[in-house]
């Protein structure tokens, strides 16, 4: 069993899904599924069962065994190659499918907790949307700094980045907490250079927004933003 869970940790590696929300995915507790890998302890057969019903695009065979591909279709991926109209971002390989949390920001203290994987969060749902880049997470738009190109209501799809001081490409948009004057805020924004190396440049969608610089070692969490789900009509 503990080949077993290798080779889980194996499939987390080259999809690049949290740890976190690998066991979210399946129902399992923090740490349930990290704490193995990392100690090459075993799990129970029901989550092996759970991982191969979650996760369809698995290779059931080498997940038990190690024989064969790790994925189903490995094989007519190497045998059918294309050339992509476009070249994307190392991290936006695509995942054939992704249970990814949605979460109800009002419901935690902030990003820095949510972020922290030492604190459990409960979900409000998950979705399941067929080639997505890897994504850790979903919220709710709140407020209008980025309208019309995102309004509230809206959900966005993010990937955490641990390191704050190597992890920002610029112009791009990002989910971010930072501390101004001892209050706390949550914004979605473009990221650009400011004119000093001690802060960044927070740019808005909406034309009503003025840009807005901010200390670069006020943020206290950022994950860039993946996707975007908007409804045009309830239910």
């Amino acid at each position: 069993m503990s080949q077993i869970v290798e080779r889980i940790g194996q499939y987390i590696n080259c999809k690049g899904i949290s740890v976190r929300a690998f066991e979210q995915s399946i129902g399992a507790s923090n740490g349930a599924i990290g704490r193995a890998i990392n100690k090459g302890s075993d799990i129970s057969a029901s989550w092996v069962s759970k991982i191969i019903e979650t996760y369809s695009e698995i290779n059931a065979n080498w997940l038990m065994t190690g024989k064969g591909n790790m994925l189903h279709d490995l094989d007519i991926q190497l045998a059918t190659p294309t050339v992509q109209s476009k070249f994307p971002l190392s991290t936006d390989c695509s995942v054939a499918q992704q249970s990814i949390p949605l979460y109800e920001l009002d419901a935690t203290a902030g990003l820095v907790s949510l972020f922290d994987t030492a604190t459990h969060h409960t979900p409000i749902s998950y979705l399941q949307i067929p080639d997505l880049p890897p994504c850790d997470g979903a919220l709710y738009v709140r407020g209008d700094s980025m309208y019309p190109l995102l309004k509230s209501g809206d959900i966005v799809l993010y990937k955490e980045v641990p390191n704050l001081a190597a992890g920002i490409i610029w112009g791009e948009m990002y989910l971010l907490s930072f501390v101004l004057d001892g209050e706390s805020y949550i914004a979605i924004k473009y990221i650009q250079k400011a004119d000093s190396n001690k802060f960044v440049r927070l740019i808005s969608y909406n034309p009503h927004f003025s840009p807005q610089d901010i200390p670069a070692d006020s943020i206290r969490a950022l994950a860039l933003i993946k996707a975007s789900i908007r409804f045009n009509t309830m239910g």
